[in-house]
């Protein structure tokens, strides 16, 4: 069944599910490796949700959060389930490609960029991409010739916190990568890779065997889910089975 939709501050928020697999593909990786001290079997193993998100906000103008695993021949394929369904998922709720304003692009892991240019075009022709400079400053060059350098003069390049329309902003939140951003609208916090794992929200300081600098990871999922805690607010996820989550109560 299709997640279902909230409104937040004037904002439609859509959850998109692109996919639904284990992780690691044919090379699997226990969860108590990939989340030390999280009380985890070793038997156990993480099914991820692969989720993208579309905001529509007040005057229609649409802005969609992450673009997926991509097609078969994605770099996401050697351990996540590929082709992603982001298209059908965006028919699903009435949005054609062309009608993308905007896509914020939360880091250029695989997952998460891959449906950003498919047979070497940008999908959302007529969007601007938001990424964080330290993002691309620090991306290997391969990330940057398969997401970012075909996208030519659509990138926008920005630094720590920006508006993307009114009511809609990115906040830099480094640790999972250099330049990780999240979404925020409202009281509510698309959070990208900053959160993994449930078991990171009972105890922010569990780290991530992928985490580009573990411990500012720790210090900035910390930071956020305080923040957001504190005013019994809503986290995205991209990975959790259910796309929303409130925090404080």
């Amino acid at each position: 069944m299709p997640h279902q939709p909230m409104t937040v501050a004037g904002v439609e928020v859509f959850p998109l599910c692109d996919a639904v697999g284990p992780m690691g593909g044919t090379v699997r990786r226990p969860l108590t490796e990939l989340f030390p001290g999280g009380g985890h079997r070793e038997t156990d193993e993480w099914v991820l949700h692969f989720h993208c998100y579309l905001l529509r906000d007040a005057a229609g103008r649409t802005v969609l959060v992450d673009t997926g695993v991509g097609p078969e021949d994605s770099p996401a394929a050697s351990w996540a389930p590929v082709p992603g369904v982001l298209g059908a998922e965006l028919a699903r709720v009435g949005v054609a490609a062309e009608e993308i304003d905007a896509v914020v692009v939360t880091h250029l892991h695989s997952d998460h960029a891959s449906g950003v240019v498919v047979g070497g075009s940008p999908a959302f022709p007529n969007a601007r991409h938001l990424l964080q400079r330290a993002e691309i400053e620090t991306a290997e060059e391969t990330a940057l010739d398969r997401f970012v350098r075909p996208l030519g003069e659509r990138v926008q390049v920005v630094e720590g916190g920006a508006e993307v329309f009114p009511g809609i902003r990115v906040l830099h939140t480094p640790g999972h990568t250099p330049g990780h951003q999240v979404v925020r609208v409202g009281d509510l916090v698309l959070t990208g890779d900053v959160v993994l794992h449930p078991v990171q929200l009972a105890d922010p300081s569990i780290p991530y065997l992928y985490d580009d600098d573990p411990d500012l990871a720790v210090v900035t999922r910390t930071k956020l889910l305080e923040q957001v805690e504190a005013e019994r607010g809503v986290i995205a996820t991209a990975h959790f089975a259910e796309p929303f989550t409130r925090l404080g109560g």
